[in-house]
């Protein structure tokens, strides 16, 4: 790997050359002097002879004749990347994995990827002349910023050069009001949008829509730059000014009350083909994304939807390549689209760890012609923590640091540095991913990582859920959550009666996936519906405790439950041993779970030492002492 110019830049390149890579906007970009550096390494290459210039920019097809053996991997196409920040970095790694070659165009010399890739050619993405002579040595070209010059990869399409995705769908995108009027037309849900070039229009927009309002910039709005909130009239023109004043190109959107921000990664191969990954839910803070959950931990029904929605979107655009969709979620259960990237994402991050594919690799397959992957995930859970800025230059590396050091010591996590030589708040310098068997480990290891309080058990959603008709069975039922702690299970007990309360049964049955729980623990007294009932009503497994009553002593209970009809299967063990119900749900979780699979694994020892320690006694002291 070698960096070097291309030629002197232009007046209007240099002003281009301060462009963002995938971490921020264009125009937010400058190199400056390093604050940190790393410690040794060899300096810069020196610019490259015209021989070797000549050499180096031979397509794939002209290198098979000329001397140069062809790379001997999955692919021998060259990839070009426009630009080179963590995203880039990324999909070089992947590259490297499959013995895929790769070129970037970045203006920076310690651009993330420039330590990873084939090749670094320092220039603009957004300066045409750049981005023309590039393409001469790529035999495809695609992005991992939108921020590219359009106008100029819609001229080298047209003189054959293959661009993934189209110059088409880049402009799309990049002007975020045509986005939404693109996307209209195609009838895709969106937030009620419109255009708006005068203080009387935005007034008209805000009569129309209502306060808050939000406005937005057209183009190069990024990690909530370019977005301001009006909450009442008097505030537009101060708001206009911020975002750069109407001749800015500034539209707003009616003020969308969402209960969670939903992203779906759709990659789409050249032949038109699809996948998508599993929905994930994205936690923003101060605008950027902070925390991504995989997967998100709403209904089934909600997850169709959201699939169906960003798919829908994906299709009405060209091109091959990995696309993320930003969703909202409504409180009346709608999805919204709020934007499209073209490119691998930030919500995608966990998927190096969490799927059989990562994004990363799935959008070289698609832009290459390769057979698309396995989206799915081969985790139950994976949750994933972006590391931004806490303070400026050393002290904000020194914060970093610390947390990586915490997260070397955390099971199932990964860190992701991206060797970003300037530090500054906010600004995301690397992230970490954490792998588990479920939402709430992963979630408890994230806890444990960032130092946060977890010794209130009512913090932690639970596992298991035991439920009974009446508090008179709580005596038994009790037996359940003291073996579930044991195991350090989070757990909750509750009343719910299938008789007396049949409205909070159902919402009870129908939540409890969607709360985080996994196993049902149900106690069946006199009447012994509840359990058969709770599992007619969600797939999770329900243990049914049989409860000895005074009428029948629980055999009626336990009959109840065992002649439940085909297709609602409901587990049960003997009558009033709750304790026994407690520990098939710990099995349950451990054929999952390693740190549950180790405790249950110690306990099981320790009854075989318990009965072994009491036949020696029984042997050395005779049965008459040891009933004593």
């Amino acid at each position: 790997m070698h960096a070097r110019l291309l030629s002197a830049p232009s007046p209007a390149s240099t002003a281009a050359a301060s462009s963002s890579s995938s971490s921020s906007p264009a125009g937010a970009r400058r190199p400056r002097r390093a604050s940190w550096k790393p410690r040794g390494g060899p300096a810069s290459a020196p610019p490259l002879s015209l021989r070797a210039r000549a050499s180096i920019s031979m397509k794939p097809a002209q290198r098979q004749g000329g001397g140069i053996p062809p790379v001997r991997g999955v692919s021998e196409t060259v990839v070009g990347v426009l630009g080179g920040g963590q995203l880039g970095k990324m999909l070089c790694q992947a590259a490297s994995q499959m013995g895929i070659e790769i070129v970037i165009l970045d203006p920076l010399q310690g651009c993330p990827a420039s330590s990873v890739c084939h090749e670094h050619v320092v220039g603009s993405f957004s300066d045409g002349d750049a981005v023309r002579e590039f393409s001469k040595r790529c035999g495809v070209l695609t992005v991992e910023i939108e921020h590219v010059d359009a106008a100029t990869l819609e001229k080298l399409e047209k003189q054959g050069v293959d661009c993934e995705p189209k110059a088409s769908t880049i402009s799309i995108i990049q002007d975020k009001y045509r986005q939404k009027k693109h996307f209209s037309k195609f009838g895709i849900p969106l937030p009620d949008f419109m255009e708006v070039d005068s203080l009387q229009s935005i007034e008209k927009a805000g009569e129309m829509f209502g306060y808050p309002l939000m406005v937005k910039s057209k183009r190069n709005a990024y990690d909530g730059r370019g977005n301001a909130v009006a909450q009442k009239k008097e505030e537009l023109s101060s708001v206009v000014s911020s975002l750069g004043g109407f001749e800015h190109g500034l539209y707003v959107e009616r003020w969308t009350p969402f209960v969670k921000e939903l992203s779906v990664i759709v990659a789409r191969s050249r032949d038109g083909s699809t996948v998508c990954y599993p929905v994930v839910e994205t936690v923003h803070k101060d605008n950027i994304c902070h925390v991504v959950e995989a997967p998100a931990q709403v209904s089934d029904k909600i997850k169709k939807s959201a699939t169906g929605v960003a798919e829908k979107a994906i299709k009405s655009l060209e091109g091959a390549g990995v696309f993320a969709v930003e969703l909202f979620l409504t409180e009346d259960d709608q999805i919204l689209l709020n934007e499209v990237a073209p490119r691998p994402h930030n919500s995608g991050h966990h998927t190096i760890e969490s799927c059989y594919t990562s994004q990363y690799e799935q959008h070289l397959r698609a832009i290459l012609g390769i057979p698309l992957g396995d989206p799915s995930m081969k985790v139950p859970a994976a949750i994933m923590y972006n590391i931004l800025g806490e303070d400026e230059d050393e002290a904000g590396f020194l914060l970093a640091h610390q947390l990586i050091e915490r997260a070397l010591n955390i099971p199932g996590a990964s860190v992701h540095w991206y060797a970003k030589p300037e530090m500054r708040k906010q600004r995301k310098m690397g992230h970490i991913t954490i792998v588990g068997p479920s939402k709430t480990t992963v979630k408890s290891r994230l806890d444990k990582l960032l130092q946060r309080d977890t010794s209130d058990p009512k913090k932690a959603s639970p596992r298991v859920s035991i439920i009974m008709g009446s508090d008179s069975d709580l005596h038994v039922m009790k037996d359940a959550e003291e073996i579930l702690k044991k195991f350090d299970i989070p757990v909750e007990t509750t009343i719910v009666s299938a008789h007396r309360t049949p409205e909070r049964m159902y919402d009870f049955a129908k939540s409890a996936r969607d709360r985080g729980v996994e196993v049902i623990i149900a106690g069946a007294g006199g009447a012994a519906h509840l359990p058969g009932m709770v599992a007619s009503l969600t797939c999770l497994p329900v243990i049914g405790v049989p409860i000895k009553t005074q009428a029948l002593s629980g055999l009626d209970s336990l009959l109840s439950i065992v002649q439940m009809p085909k297709g609602i299967p409901v587990a049960t063990i003997a009558i009033g041993n709750a304790e026994n119900a407690g520990l098939v749900a710990v099995r349950m979780l451990a054929a999952n779970d390693a740190e549950i699979w180790d405790k249950l694994t110690k306990y099981q020892d320790s009854l075989r030492d318990m009965v072994l320690e009491k036949a020696e006694r029984l042997e050395n002291i005779g049965w008459e002492e040891y009933l004593k």
